[in-house]
């Protein structure tokens, strides 16, 4: 397909992309989607018209069509390098056509290309697709309608083959020529509770009295200044369910779309137990390219990444358990380290930590994680401390799919926890190093507080492992299941598993039910969880179960046109035309062959521009192509040297820390940083001592609003020294004053009373409850758990 290289100026050109309008179906656990971009030709010549968009990696897209004119076109799915010379062919001899595809080198970026759009003419090019949606720990499901699509690092030796290097304009929100309208349905047995969303909406209108229905639309006027994001609340969420779904009623048996498939949606009660006190090798892998210097999303006072991710990190270091080991990567397009290897975890290589913490920025330059990657995989292993890593990254990488295989190859020897922050960040690369590793992802926009979400990954790689997981099916005579999702070997509490399978036999009578049972082992005791579901499948006009499951197995097999094994490029090719979902190694293409105009010299080629976020207030112009391409190569903010306003890609901006940041503490460990002074909860966190301990000072007696001479004087130094008198009172001071953030600080506080505990032993009891009583509190002193 011929490549129109090279940014583009914005000349006002009219932008045939006048509107998209977004129709979203959720039924229970998945979402239908139908997107609609609506094209108009108000020029004399025809167009050939060029728009790069976002899609959640989990998305499943079947179907393409367009109409023109009030004529239907509906795409056939071919082959990918088929389908772009069929393209090129038609747009040659006359014909009008139509292109989607994915990405070359990630799953969540898509093209779309309208080809001979005759002048005055309208096409309406409509995309569906399915999705899972994913269980907050809240008990929300989240829907995500991606509207930001970042700049991606291309890194050195990557293809060049990819939608993203069609350099499309990039303009402010406010620029934009084109709207966004969404109408979202909502149907549940459990029952709708509320509906919540990061964007203006519409009041949610239920559909009928017992709130199983709903509808929500999008305020009109919505910027594509961030991702549209809807949280729905159910009653009995984690109610375990099955799905049975029927196949295509002319497609023979044996066939995964001709048998009935089948969705298990379990919610594990995994007890929740104490975190391993020292097993353990964790490393942060830490973003610190050009593009974490943006603001986490659009509101001129949010927070810079970059900031964000300093105060998380601080967090989780003040959160290691004692005796385990740990490091720090800083990457971008080179990479540094904390240590030469990772080092035991005390109050030294603790304190070094925060130090280099303090001096880090987001000063790296461009995204290359498959370096530092390597490295650290490279790394000797050390006995009995499984490796654990934390990736928090931007996401703005081209070639996502190198990164996940090398994930993919070491799996064995570790997990991977990934945070994907800000607006845009890459779902592909998230999610796909997550689940190549057996770990879990983490997306942190808007209001999110990326300190809860990363602590409670910390807390889950502390757990111990479950065990031993089966899944056991019981069902009629005659009647078997062929496991489609991957296998499961790992099972955190909290997190919901969604499997596929394909039904293949004979179907039973109506009224059967059948069985499916989930088994694991956790610390030598065995758990299941059963739920029994009727046989008879339900028809589905746009099979939603058998395009899932088709996608789960997708996952498994196509790791894009250069990383997929031969072994498996023929199964993902088969599998994706038998299913009809888009992969790698397909494209949609839809022709109308009644146009047959002839084309009068190269066509006009119009990239529709995509907005670009700014984090400050005085608009920007675009100009010059090549410092615009440097810069968006270079993954750096421009320099103070360049002429203010002629960059896109990033634009200076002074950020004023919150009231809750760890980072202005650091500079010195006696003194807080201007505008800090009464922020104790920060002030608390940052002074305790890496064994959990707090120390009798002036630090805490500021927290604590008293003078030191007064907790001095009511220390009962025959029960405890001064330390413990300290790490009581900070205990009892977090329970009364940080309830709100507990999910913040329960790693820290058990590290507390452990060495508590084994400080203070039989006197603690007393010691406790004269704390109470100095502090005037209320808290249970069961919380120390004698």
């Amino acid at each position: 397909m011929v490549h129109f290289c090279g940014l583009l100026t914005l000349q006002r050109e009219p932008v045939p992309l006048k509107s998209i309008s977004v129709s979203v179906n959720i039924y229970e656990f998945v979402a239908g989607v139908s997107a609609t971009l609506n094209y108009e030709n108000e020029e004399k010549v025809p167009l050939e018209a060029f728009f790069v968009f976002p899609m959640d990696e989990d998305s499943a897209v079947y179907s393409f069509e367009a109409l023109v004119d009030g004529k239907k076109i509906v795409a056939e799915l071919q082959d990918k390098m088929k389908a772009r010379t069929n393209y090129e062919k038609a747009i040659s001899q006359g014909h009008q056509a139509f292109l989607l595809e994915g990405d070359s080198s990630s799953r969540d970026v898509f093209s779309c290309n309208v080809g001979n759009l005759q002048p005055g003419s309208k096409a309406a090019v409509t995309l569906k697709y399915v999705q899972e949606l994913p269980l907050e720990t809240d008990g929300a499901l989240r829907f995500v309608l991606p509207a930001v699509l970042n700049p991606r690092y291309q890194f050195s030796g990557s293809s060049k083959d990819s939608c993203l290097n069609v350099k499309t304009p990039i303009v402010p929100v406010e620029d934009l020529p084109y709207t966004l309208s969404m109408v979202a349905t909502i149907d549940s047995q459990h029952g709708i509770e509320k509906v919540q969303s990061n964007c203006p909406l519409s009041p949610t209108e239920y559909l009928g009295e017992d709130k199983t229905s709903a509808q929500v639309s999008l305020a009109a006027g919505h910027k594509f200044d961030r991702d549209v994001e809807l949280l729905i609340y159910y009653s009995e969420v984690h109610t375990p369910s099955v799905v049975v779904e029927m196949g295509m009623p002319n497609m023979k048996p044996g066939h995964l779309m001709g048998d009935p498939s089948a969705m298990v949606s379990f919610y594990p009660n995994i007890p929740e137990d104490q975190p391993s006190n020292t097993c353990g090798e964790f490393i942060f892998l830490m973003d610190r390219s050009g593009s974490m210097q943006s603001p986490m999303s659009s509101q001129d006072t949010s927070q810079l990444r970059i900031q964000a991710a300093k105060e998380t990190l601080i967090l989780l270091l003040k959160s290691l358990p004692i005796g385990c080991y740990f490091n720090i990567y800083g990457f971008g397009s080179s990479y540094e380290a904390c240590f030469p290897e990772s080092v035991k975890y005390t109050q030294q290589t603790m304190e070094e930590a925060l130090g280099r913490v303090k001096l880090m920025q987001a000063d790296l330059g461009g995204t290359e994680i498959l370096t530092p990657l390597q490295n650290i995989y490279r790394g000797p292993s050390i006995p009995g401390h499984p490796l654990q890593l934390f990736v928090f990254t931007d996401g703005e990488v081209t070639d996502t799919f190198s990164v996940i295989k090398e994930v993919r190859i070491n799996r064995q020897k570790h997990r991977c926890f990934s945070f994907g922050i800000g607006e845009g960040a890459s779902t592909s690369l998230i999610k796909g190093i997550a689940r190549a590793s057996g770990g879990t992802s983490e997306f942190i926009t808007g209001k999110d507080r990326m300190q809860s979400k990363a602590l409670r990954t910390l807390k889950r790689s502390l757990q111990p492992v479950v065990e031993d997981v089966s899944l056991s099916w019981h069902l009629a005579p005659g009647l078997s299941a062929k496991m489609l999702s991957p296998e499961q070997t790992v099972i955190f509490r909290g997190q919901r598993l969604i499997i596929y399978a394909q039904l293949t036999g004979r179907m039973p009578a109506a009224e059967t039910t059948g069985e499916v049972c989930l088994k694991y082992t956790l610390q030598g005791k065995t758990f299941e969880d059963k739920v029994t579901f009727p046989l008879q499948p339900k028809p589905d006009v746009n099979l939603t179960i058998h395009r899932l499951a088709a996608k789960s197995l997708l996952q498994t097999k196509d790791m894009g046109l250069r990383e997929t094994p031969a072994s498996d490029k023929k199964d993902a090719l088969n599998l994706s035309l038998e299913s009809g979902v888009i992969s790698s190694f397909t494209a949609f293409i839809a022709i109308n062959k009644e146009l047959n105009k002839p084309v009068q010299g190269p066509l006009a080629h119009r990239d529709v521009p995509r907005p670009i976020l700014l984090g400050a207030s005085a608009p920007l112009k675009i100009k010059c192509q090549s410092g615009f391409r440097k810069a968006l190569h270079s993954d750096h903010p421009p320099s103070a040297s360049q002429p203010r306003g002629e960059l896109m890609c990033y634009k200076a901006k002074t950020f004023q820390m919150d009231d809750y940041s760890l980072c202005g503490l650091i500079s010195h460990k006696d003194q807080h940083s201007p505008g800090f002074g009464e922020n104790h909860l920060v002030q608390l966190i940052y002074h305790q001592n890496a064994n959990g301990s707090w120390d009798l000072n002036e630090d805490l007696a500021k927290v604590l609003g008293m003078s030191l001479e007064e907790i001095m004087a009511a220390h009962p130094a025959e029960l405890v020294d001064s330390s413990g008198w300290a790490t009581i009172l900070a205990v009892i001071w977090l329970h009364n004053n940080g309830k709100d953030l507990k999910c913040e600080w329960e790693l820290l506080e058990r590290k507390a009373v452990a060495w508590m505990r084994a400080h203070a032993g039989s006197t603690m009891p007393s010691v406790v409850k004269a704390a109470i009583t100095f502090l005037k509190s209320s808290v249970d002193p069961a919380i120390f758990a004698f």
